[in-house]
């Protein structure tokens, strides 16, 4: 078991990862709050219950904690405002207060909406995170990051709310659709291309062990994409400067799974799109040379395969036009320089934009076919 800690000046806590942490997740918030909270809202998704509910009902019930459970329907496209007000309907139909706290059990979507649901009741309850898939035991449970996504655009709706505790069920990562797996690995890479070059590395070399889910190298690639993720956040929680690296991707990718009302593709795979896209921009705008190009590109899809986008160029374009990183109407790209370094830019011409994501879409194609 291993413990990585955030240090946020207002409220550090630490993410727990090994295997069979699940088991010990109740004593493991008694000792964190230092008292057994009045109830516990446990916040999940139908399919992650059916594989993990048990374990979960039963370490909370060891520890002596009284918890009820919500669930909230599966998929991105449910991430919305109205499941967050029944969610809050719910937890006050169960008698929650402000002395109850909220645990999150599932994939992004519902660290997201735990999180949220958790900042607004009462005012801001205690969350807890029990991320169950990879993407969220790298990215989303991870940083206090909360929100729903609005028509206009993706995560729009939100808050800063930081869990007292993550803890990182790597038997989890078995009950998981390939599918699914590959998606939170394209996020690992991105930790390795922005901020770690011995992961970049790892995932070059062990890149079989990694696809068949061998224990030994997925837990490595675990703990050094959160390390990544907790030193960033640690220096910068409100996403003023450096915390912008970790949007690296996410740009055209955010705009592709608006655009395909988060139906085509699962986040990890648009971010991948996206990160595609923004190596490209990199060389066009000639700060990233063609050889680093290319070596970042073929790992991404050798990760794949990545279902092709299908939706016009225009389309995307619109929803870049609401993405929360932009200043005064104005896009702005996390590109790279090299391994592990970035340049944030502001002035990438619209006609670059549209002949990358032109070429994305044609490429897409090509390589499903």
């Amino acid at each position: 078991m291993k413990s990585i800690r955030v240090s946020i000046t207002s409220s550090p806590y630490n993410v727990i990862i090994g295997q069979g942490t699940l088991a010990q997740a109740g004593k493991q918030i008694i000792s964190v709050l230092g008292r057994r909270p009045a109830k516990c809202c446990v916040i999940t998704a139908q399919p992650i219950w059916k594989h993990w509910g048990k374990v979960l009902e039963a370490s909370l019930k060891n520890a002596g904690l009284n918890a009820f459970v919500l669930k909230i329907p599966d998929g991105e496209r449910h991430k919305n405002l109205h499941e967050v007000e029944k969610l809050l309907v719910g937890m006050a139909k169960h008698g929650a207060d402000r002395t109850s706290i909220v645990i999150a059990l599932g994939g992004g979507v519902v660290c997201d909406m735990a999180g949220f649901a958790a900042s607004i009741y009462m005012r801001g309850i205690p969350v807890v995170q029990l991320p169950s898939t990879l993407l969220a035991q790298v990215d989303a449970a991870i940083g206090g990051k909360t929100g729903v996504d609005l028509k206009p655009g993706k995560n729009l709706a939100g808050s800063f709310h930081q869990p007292h505790l993550v803890i990182e069920d790597t038997e989890t990562l078995r009950t998981l659709p390939q599918r699914e797996y590959r998606a939170g690995l394209f996020e690992v890479i991105k930790c390795g291309i922005i901020r770690d070059p011995r992961l970049f590395q790892v995932l070059e070399d062990e890149r079989k062990a990694i696809l068949a889910r061998k224990q030994d190298p997925v837990q490595h690639i675990i703990e050094a994409s959160v390390k990544v993720k907790a030193d960033v956040v640690s220096a910068d929680e409100r996403e003023g400067d450096l915390r912008r690296v970790l949007n690296f991707g996410h740009t055209i990718g955010h705009a592709i799974e608006a655009a395909t009302g988060y139906k085509q593709l699962l986040h990890g795979e648009a971010v991948a799109w996206g990160m595609i896209a923004a190596i490209q921009i990199s060389c066009r705008m000639k700060t990233l040379n063609n050889e680093l190009a290319t070596l970042m590109t073929d790992q991404i899809k050798s990760y794949g395969p990545l279902p092709a986008i299908r939706v016009r160029r225009e389309h995307i374009i619109s929803f870049l036009a609401s993405d929360k990183k932009n200043v005064a109407g104005v896009p702005h790209f996390i590109l790279l320089a090299g391994v592990c370094s970035t340049v944030v830019r502001n002035d990438v011409p619209m006609s670059l934009i549209r002949e990358v994501i032109d070429s994305l879409l044609t490429h897409s194609k090509i390589s499903n076919k």
